[in-house]
């Protein structure tokens, strides 16, 4: 009789524990929360905006890219540098800023993917935020509740390392 109240016991703490979901994500109620305040946003703006994503170098260079969404779709995207202080000088004039129209959209590289807020959302679900062991995860909402900044940072990695997406705002067109 004892042995069967065991296998019972061991029965029920096993389904209990295959039953506990573990979040794969870190700031999983962040990044719910933050997700239906986009829903909201897409709603409301006809799924019409434009947002500024930015980024720099521990050097000193920074720079910008908006890029603009119609009915969910991405039909421009411009690039300037805002800061080229560390620089090359020998970059041309023509790469210090551009402008892709909805025919060129990715034609230019190693800048911000011209991605839809959709698209964001989704990535930061399925790779920004996991939770990694050996990594200092970023998560904020400070575009009135939208997605600021996501992404992740190595430890041990020392310089330009994070790996993600920082927003600077987010309008409706």
């Amino acid at each position: 009789m004892k042995s069967k109240i065991y296998v019972i016991a061991l029965l029920l703490l096993s389904i209990l524990i295959a039953s506990c979901e573990s979040d794969d994500l870190t700031y999983q109620d962040d990044f719910e929360n933050s997700r239906n305040v986009w829903m909201d946003f897409k709603e409301s703006s006809e799924n019409s905006y434009k947002y500024v994503v930015s980024n720099s170098s521990w050097v000193g260079f920074a720079w910008e890219t908006t890029i603009t969404v119609s009915n969910g779709k991405v039909i421009q995207r411009h690039f300037k540098y805002t800061n080229t202080e560390g620089l090359s000088d020998d970059i041309p004039d023509e790469d210090l800023e551009w402008t892709e129209d909805e025919n060129e959209i990715g034609s230019h590289k190693d800048v911000a993917e011209p991605l839809t807020l959709d698209e964001v959302y989704e990535k930061a679900k399925q790779e920004w935020l996991l939770k990694r062991k050996e990594a200092q995860t970023y998560f904020e909402t400070k575009n009135n509740g939208l997605i600021s900044m996501c992404g992740y940072v190595e430890n041990g990695c020392q310089d330009d390392c994070f790996i993600g997406i920082i927003i600077k705002s987010v309008e409706v067109l």
